[in-house]
């Protein structure tokens, strides 16, 4: 009978994790109705077997691992660094596809927060989407109402990205009616930035080829700023991010003519 409760246990955790990416482990407790120490074993033991990833109070859920031999590893580096406001990133995923419509053309950038829109998207929506990260394209293979075209080219494990000068030329091909970007740091007077200089030019060619951009950035991200510039905050037309922004700031971020909205 315990095994029996253990193994449904497992294959909710699964359930969960394969549906949303990660979880907070406090989280899962809650929806297990167990305590944190019955969830901590239980992923110890789906970790041994390759299926997550616990980092610091947080799991994630190693999709290439559960679906082929590949170790876990660098993969999912991205999300193991964003994991910890994954709750605020769900929201705002949720609200940014609340904005696409059917038949609609769409880029989705990469990041964590970019693979939250990704998932929120129904799955009976009609729409073409232009990606060009694992994750992204993850979340929406198994759609069938979504005609899918990646832009590929090396592969970036720590930013699940695919980067190249011919995606970048298949990105200038195409238009889109709306394009979903995220950064690393929003600062009101130096701009948007992102990590890497590779993500410079795929960000920078989403934004000339978009008609409405959309920036997905959490809270935490608003004020800093890192080495690679992309875009000025006034390239965008609307910003989607949580509650937690500060009034002052939204306030200078509206006066630039730029939509928020709160997820």
């Amino acid at each position: 009978m315990m095994q029996d409760k253990r193994t449904a246990r497992f294959n909710q955790l699964t359930s969960i994790l394969r549906k949303n990416g990660g979880a907070r482990i406090s989280e899962l407790a809650g929806i297990l109705s167990v305590s944190h120490m019955t969830v901590r074993r239980d992923l110890e033991i789906l970790e041994r077997q390759g299926v997550v990833n616990v980092f610091h109070g947080s799991v994630v859920f190693n999709e290439i691992s559960a679906s082929s031999t590949t170790e876990p590893g660098s993969e999912y580096l991205a999300k193991i660094v964003e994991i910890t406001n994954i709750v605020e990133k769900r929201k705002i995923g949720r609200k940014a596809a609340e904005l696409i419509n059917p038949h609609d053309v769409i880029i989705i950038d990469s990041g964590s927060t970019a693979e939250q829109v990704a998932r929120a998207i129904p799955e009976d929506m009609p729409l073409t989407l232009i990606c060009y990260s694992l994750n992204v394209l993850q979340a929406v293979a198994r759609k069938p109402k979504i005609n899918i075209i990646v832009a590929g080219g090396h592969y970036h494990s720590d930013t699940l990205m695919f980067e190249s000068p011919e995606g970048i030329a298949l990105l200038q091909r195409n238009r889109a009616i709306k394009a979903f970007i995220s950064a690393a740091g929003v600062n009101l007077s130096l701009g948007v930035t992102c990590l890497h200089d590779y993500e410079r030019n795929t960000k920078t060619a989403v934004l000339q080829n978009a008609l409405t951009k959309i920036l997905i950035v959490d809270s935490s991200k608003i004020g800093k700023v890192f080495p690679s510039f992309f875009a000025n905050l006034k390239d965008f037309d609307t910003m989607i991010t949580d509650n937690k922004i500060r009034e002052e700031d939204a306030a200078v971020i509206q006066d630039l003519n730029i939509e928020v909205v709160i997820s």
